[in-house]
């Protein structure tokens, strides 16, 4: 009998327990975060609140000195939450993950231990292949915040800065139309026997949601554009009233723009560059002294005479219309978006944590896998490959290789 049962175990007509996946969770990671570089960049990814919750749940985190400064955050309060100051941008790039707002340089690369997990933006239309191959070189497992999904299939990163975003372009209207500097001498909104203010969004999306709820809030008569007439139904039910929607079409969006003060524009691209909805023609028939702003610019923007400004120098005219094309608006209210970003990212480093590193929560969330762009030294975003005319590799098939 024990000789049957051994040769139909021989061809697998037994069934066999599969290997359990056992739990890591050996030695707790190591959370560097160093100072951006980049003095347009004021947010950081972990509030000292962050800190003080990351460190009494047994990771290690670095933070590199004046790191919070813009966000008026100050090297005392991270050290009050447990955090090491580090006074090296090398010992911060030297840890197990390392987290930061804008895109590590080439230099900052090199720095990062063989093997790393990076979480930042990837910020797509700055960078080359190059960068893709600096990763690869270091075998860094580099996570976007463009792409990186929640459990419901959303986008968080994304959602919560579009949120501030919206928010934030009205108050910057607001301060833009007023005489101080030099625009309509008019405030945002209306008063009893005055016409209120004309605001026109163009796109239908998040940004829009917040800019139309802000704007509504202090009164202004608002129109929304867009060509996904889904979109506009969505957009009419989040506010709760009946407001004026339309598709993009020449004539209509040009007679609006002619009688409009504030135009926001808040088209996202998919995929590669805003498509150009607003030509120079229809600027020049705009008001003198009326806004525009152009929240998608770091995607081409929308507007024919949009072109990338900084918060040193925000604004130009172009007939005499005032212009504001800032790429990240949300560094603008960084304390805000800092929080955001803190809420965010603190359940997943402790989820990271928890199992042992990136690696076993890639494979353990699939909601985690959409934000990864390069695994191990191979890239694993096709449009990446694509974008770059590099090769890449599934990877879902690389994980299956693991065992």
């Amino acid at each position: 009998m024990a000789t049957e049962l051994s040769g139909i175990a021989a061809v697998g007509l037994i069934p066999k327990e599969s290997p359990a996946l056992l739990k890591k969770g050996g030695k707790p990671i190591t959370l560097g975060m160093p100072k951006e570089i980049s003095t347009e960049e004021k947010r950081v990814v972990l509030s000292p609140e962050a800190v003080r919750i990351l460190s009494q749940n047994g990771i290690t985190v670095l933070v590199e000195t004046l790191a919070g400064e813009r966000a008026k955050f100050s090297d005392q309060q991270f050290s009050d939450a447990g955090a090491k100051i580090a006074y090296s941008s090398k010992e911060v790039f030297a840890a197990d993950v390392v987290v930061k707002v804008n895109a590590p340089t080439e230099e900052e690369i090199i720095d990062m231990s063989p093997g790393a997990c990076l979480i930042s933006a990837l910020q797509l239309e700055k960078q080359d292949s190059s960068y893709i191959q600096a990763l690869n070189s270091k075998k860094i497992t580099a996570l976007a915040f463009e792409y990186l999904e929640d459990k419901v299939g959303g986008m968080p990163v994304v959602r919560a800065m579009s949120e501030i975003a919206g928010s934030t372009v009205m108050l910057i209207a607001s301060e833009y139309l007023s005489s101080v500097n030099e625009g309509k001498g008019l405030i945002l909104g209306g008063i009893t026997g005055v016409s209120p203010t004309q605001v026109v969004i163009i796109g239908a999306g998040t940004v829009a949601e917040y800019a139309a709820r802000t704007a509504l809030g202090l009164g202004a008569n608002i129109q929304v554009f867009d060509n996904h007439l889904y979109k506009l139904r969505r957009i009419k039910q989040l506010l709760g009233q009946q407001i004026a929607t339309a598709t993009i079409d020449n004539a209509s969006l040009s007679q609006a723009l002619a009688e409009a003060d504030v135009v926001i524009g808040a088209l996202r691209a998919e995929k590669g560059r805003n498509k150009i909805v607003v030509t120079e023609e229809m600027v020049a028939k705009m008001i003198p002294g009326s806004i525009v702003i152009d929240v998608g610019i770091d995607q081409g923007g929308c507007f024919e005479t949009s072109r990338m400004t900084t918060h040193q120098n925000p604004v130009y005219r172009v007939h005499e219309v005032i212009h504001y094309c800032v790429p990240n608006v949300a560094s603008r209210v960084a304390r805000t978006a800092s929080y955001s970003l803190s809420n965010i990212f603190t359940p997943i480093l402790l989820h990271m944590n928890d199992l042992g590193g990136a690696e076993e929560m890639i494979f353990t969330y699939k909601w985690f896998l959409k934000g990864v762009y390069t695994y191990r030294g191979s890239l694993t975003n096709a449009f990446l490959a694509k974008k770059f005319g590099l090769s890449h590799k599934e990877l879902q098939l690389l994980l299956a290789a693991r065992y």
